[in-house]
């Protein structure tokens, strides 16, 4: 088994972090996605959509899509429960994931990928009016989020879980993306200080 992994990349990081949280080792291909090699044949044979993280079992199986695979090691290891224990918890984290996903995440990566200039050779065309307008959903979103945290510890309820996972990713990346966490987001801020506190949020 072995993961090919993309460093920095908002999601081969999400893999790796839920990696360290279940503690399985997997060995990592390094990917520079910088110089662009997932755009060649080693990844590109494996995924044809030639994205990053890839999931390559023992038997040539191959798994993509960042959650997914986290599926795939969730059901493997099903223990500390990272997608939530029982009808409600498990739909109560995959209804927070999927909040954090398309709400935050995808809206951060969308300003990232059409205004950042290094991403010019990658979006293609790039249209810097569609990423100013993903700014303000981002925010929004936060606002939401704000409030939902004011009730409880983690994003999905008492537990931390991949949700939690996502939404310290979508922040982390809100950086390079020239987004700023508004300061009155108080509960935003206390959850984002506490999971990344965690010894896994440096994998």
């Amino acid at each position: 088994m072995k993961l090919f992994d993309g460093g920095r990349a908002p999601n081969p990081r999400r893999v790796r972090v839920f990696l360290a949280e279940k503690g399985i080792a997997v060995p990592l291909v390094p990917v520079d996605m910088g110089a662009l090699e997932h755009k060649g044949q080693t990844v590109s044979s494996r995924n044809p959509l030639r994205r990053l993280p890839v999931l390559e079992l023992d038997d040539g199986t191959v798994i993509t899509e960042s959650v997914a695979i986290c599926r795939y090691f969730e059901e493997l290891h099903p223990e500390p429960a990272l997608f939530g224990r029982g009808a409600l918890g498990k739909a109560q984290v995959e209804m927070w994931q999927r909040r954090m996903e398309f709400n935050l995440l995808g809206c951060v990566a969308q300003a990232f990928r059409h205004i950042h200039p290094a991403m010019k050779e990658w979006e293609i065309p790039q249209i810097p009016e569609w990423g100013e307008a993903n700014k303000p959903k981002a925010l929004e979103f936060l606002k939401i989020l704000n409030g939902e945290l004011a009730k409880r510890e983690f994003a999905a309820g008492d537990g931390y879980s991949i949700a939690d996972i996502t939404g310290l990713i979508a922040i982390d990346f809100m950086k390079p993306a020239r987004i700023k966490v508004p300061e009155e987001c108080t509960n935003v801020l206390r959850w984002h200080q506490a999971i990344s506190s965690r010894p896994s949020a440096a994998a």
